[in-house]
């Protein structure tokens, strides 16, 4: 199928790519002109209309969205959200928009930053494997707190319209991503942080209805507004990053529909952020080259609640475990040869919170074997600091190997009656090559949900994420997960 330039400078190779095609591969894209990057996507965003998204690109984001309120009503109850309503709720605004699992109602800037923070503490949500990148994080509690409040104002945002807003915004944020990483990470940035912003701009304003121009001063907004370094990993901080991050995009999409102006080049300039933030950076990625396709549809879902480069060691532990009834008494020592990435992010020895167990690689090499089992549950404090399982990581040693892939992992367990169990993972539960399916996901989000809301109440909520879509009012899903309501 031959696409008509219509789009700006993203024209064919991004239709093309957005659509599932690849174009003829004598037909490679010409790198844009840095000058014309923040602007061509912009009008990329601006002009992209909700019926040219494929059926299955719609449905991978409508699974996004429910594993994002699953992750958001499960972590609700947790320290660092608490933390953050009790430090904000005195300078809150309005209760405009739902915090959700929870009773209060913030102003919108407030709600999206309080449900950022609650969908990533438990560093569970969706992940953009080849950028490490949360996805729905910092865009979708940007979108429902504002279609709560445009719901409020007699504007409501169709369901349709916000999972096209989704898209956009996931295609944007991820797009920016695979332009800098990994050069922008291995600075220490949070990409999630970084990047989401942007995501959480253009899907803002593509709700807010906003010009060419205006949603290129958004992007600009957006871009001198990055929040998230790494060495957070570990804190409650880390889950701020994407909170801010919502809270940030939403503001910049606000400012610019009011036409706040700013730089039309904040991405490329040479003193843009592109420039600024990473040593590296290749605009094709942005402005269309063929891939792929549409970003979401590259969308992962964890099993485990820890960072993902751990999920190789825990599904091969786990496997293990079960096929070989193992308890931690019987293990001699536990070997695993892992890739660069994982020692650099998770090498934690001795955690001693929750939080820091989701960092440590002999955590939960231990705690997979002990309990078969990565939720929530194994990355509590209470799990961290039990005393089979401390015991077993003081066992556990980490090589790293960098012929292993970053979603591999080679486990040898050693027991003291002299045997020896092996387990080499390509590819862990979780990933594109075996994605969870829609009732994993719905199993998740029970999980999560138990203990918050009302079985019912839960089951509500997942049947009008599966029908985002037909919703007359998007905002209905918001006041739908409020811990309260039992509608």
């Amino acid at each position: 199928m031959k696409h008509v330039n219509r789009r700006g400078f993203l024209g064919a190779s991004l239709l093309a790519a957005a659509a599932g095609e690849a174009e003829p591969q004598e037909k490679a894209p010409v790198a844009a002109p840095p000058g014309e990057v923040t602007r061509g996507l912009a009008q990329w965003v601006v002009e992209s209309k909700a019926d040219e998204i494929p059926a299955a690109v719609r449905k991978e984001a409508t699974r996004t969205l429910l594993n994002w309120m699953g992750c958001a009503i499960g972590g609700s109850g947790q320290g660092a959200v608490t933390c953050a309503i009790e430090a904000f709720a005195p300078f809150s605004g309005p209760g405009q928009a739902a915090i959700l699992g929870r009773s209060e109602r913030f102003d919108v800037l407030h709600a999206a930053l309080i449900n950022g923070i609650s969908s990533h503490v438990l560093d569970y949500d969706d992940t953009h494997l080849r950028t490490i990148i949360h996805p729905a994080g910092p865009v979708a509690p940007a979108l429902l707190a504002l279609a709560e409040y445009r719901a409020a104002s007699g504007q409501a945002v169709a369901g349709k319209d916000l999972l096209h807003a989704l898209i956009l915004g996931v295609e944007v944020e991820c797009r920016i991503g695979n332009a800098v990483y990994p050069a922008h990470y291995d600075a220490g940035w949070h990409i999630t942080g970084t990047t989401g912003v942007f995501g959480a701009a253009a899907a803002a304003g593509k709700v807010l209805g906003l010009s060419a121009q205006q949603m290129t001063w958004a992007l600009g907004l957006a871009a001198v507004q990055p929040v998230g370094l790494r060495e957070m990993f570990g804190t409650m901080t880390k889950s701020f990053h994407p909170g801010r991050a919502a809270q940030n995009g939403l503001a910049s999409a606000l400012l610019a529909a009011r036409n706040f102006t700013c730089s039309e080049h904040a991405l490329e300039a040479k003193s843009g952020w592109a420039n600024v933030l990473s040593s590296a950076r290749d605009y094709g990625e942005i402005t269309g080259k063929p891939g792929a396709g549409w970003q979401v549809s590259l969308n992962t879902y964890k099993p485990f609640a820890c960072g993902i480069v751990m999920h190789p060691t825990i599904d091969g532990c786990i496997q293990l475990s079960r096929e070989n009834l193992l308890t931690a008494e019987q293990i001699a020592g536990i070997e695993l040869r892992v890739a660069p990435l994982v020692q650099e992010l998770t090498g934690k020895k001795t955690p001693s919170t929750g939080l820091e167990g989701k960092f440590s690689i002999y955590h939960a090499a231990a705690v997979a074997i002990v309990e078969r089992a990565g939720g929530e549950q194994q990355f509590s404090d209470r799990a961290v600091r039990n005393a089979a399982t401390v015991a077993l990581r003081q066992r556990v040693t980490a090589t790293v190997d960098p012929k292993i892939g970053e979603d591999q992992v080679r486990i040898r367990i050693m027991l003291r009656d002299g045997r020896a169990l092996e387990k080499v993972i390509d590819h862990a539960v979780g990933s594109l090559a075996h994605p969870m399916t829609d009732t994993d996901l719905e199993d998740k989000f029970s999980g999560l949900a138990e203990g918050i809301l009302p079985r019912d109440q839960t089951r509500r909520v997942m049947d009008l994420c599966w029908k985002i879509g037909e919703l007359p009012d998007a905002g209905a899903l918001a006041q739908a997960a409020r811990r309260d309501n039992r509608a």
